[in-house]
């Protein structure tokens, strides 16, 4: 009699544990935001292929699984140190208090020594693509944890403007790990993703200023208010405008097709004065910024594929 008693324990033990690592690699995918790493790296590679492109070079898998595992690392070390440094605050906020740094599931030293591993780990595999893969990577790690992270996301309402350094850093860092000396191109790839980063996170912040108002943190919205907030966003959709010409050279189709994208987000930024709803505005504005980042970058990819270019 005893023994069904005991399968039944062990397949409900087996459960458990199943449960369990079920819930630390959530956490786990919490703390680097993967969100954020996936984004990176879908600009990271279309750096890495237009630079093939307009150089002329081969496409190397070593170097490919360097550069995309190496961007991750630094991405993930950045995040990961970000997280730590901000369990002060994330408890307030719906969108982060369930982070294990608040909940306690992985150990606040277990968080910081991933953290500078991760960071450490990426680095090196950046160097072994160019070292200016490697320079560019810590750039954009400095500024997301020191600039941003430790100095301006708590003081000022410009701390958007300065991480959007750090976001527009991968596609520099792809472009880098095959042309060390870059390309006009690559800058345009960094001035749309500099860019394109303040409506992006200027229209979460309208969703969440309350939440950002009890954290302390003086996001443009919770210091002057909704309608400044939504003038600086129409501002930057706007100089979006000019830059899909720069790549003139990968046909008339690419043009059309991101000039619709910029001139459709320009027309939700303007609508935005009219709807009385601000949170839905800014959400259809948020949703807009994440398929608008996809398709355009894909669109590069797409453009200079053998059959298109």
């Amino acid at each position: 009699m005893s023994e069904p008693r005991s399968i039944e324990s062990t397949i409900s033990q087996l459960k458990g544990q199943e449960t369990s690592i079920k819930a630390l690699w959530t956490d786990f995918l919490a703390l680097i935001k993967i969100g954020i790493i996936n984004s990176n790296l879908i600009t990271t590679f279309t750096g890495y292929w237009l630079a093939l492109y307009f150089t002329g070079n081969t496409f190397s898998w070593s170097t490919f699984i360097l550069l995309m595992a190496g961007t991750s690392f630094v991405i993930a070390g950045g995040c990961v140190i970000n997280n730590w440094y901000d369990r002060d605050i994330d408890h307030v906020m719906s969108r982060t208090k369930t982070r294990p740094t608040i909940t306690g599931t992985i150990p606040l030293n277990v968080v910081i020594g991933m953290g500078v591993a991760f960071s450490i780990i990426g680095f090196m595999l950046l160097y072994l693509t160019t070292p200016m893969a490697a320079v560019y990577g810590f750039f954009g790690w400095f500024v997301y944890v020191v600039l941003y992270t430790m100095w301006s996301k708590r003081k000022y309402t410009i701390n958007t403007v300065v991480g959007s350094f750090s976001g527009a850093a991968p596609p520099l860092i792809g472009w880098a790990a095959v042309d060390a000396s870059l390309h006009p191109v690559a800058f345009v790839l960094f001035l749309v993703m500099f860019i394109w980063q303040t409506p992006h996170f200027l229209s979460l912040a309208i969703r969440k200023r309350d939440e950002y108002s009890k954290a302390g943190i003086p996001m443009l919205p919770v210091v002057y208010g909704n309608n400044i907030t939504k003038r600086q966003i129409l501002i930057y959709t706007i100089c979006l405008l000019p830059l899909p010409f720069y790549f003139f050279s990968l046909g008339p189709i690419f043009l059309v097709f991101a000039s619709l994208l910029n001139i459709g987000w320009l027309l939700i930024a303007i609508y935005g004065f009219k709807m009385k709803d601000d949170d839905r505005w800014a959400k259809w504005m948020f949703v807009y910024s994440l398929n608008y980042l996809t398709f355009f970058f894909v669109g590069l990819v797409v453009a200079t594929l053998p059959i298109f270019a």
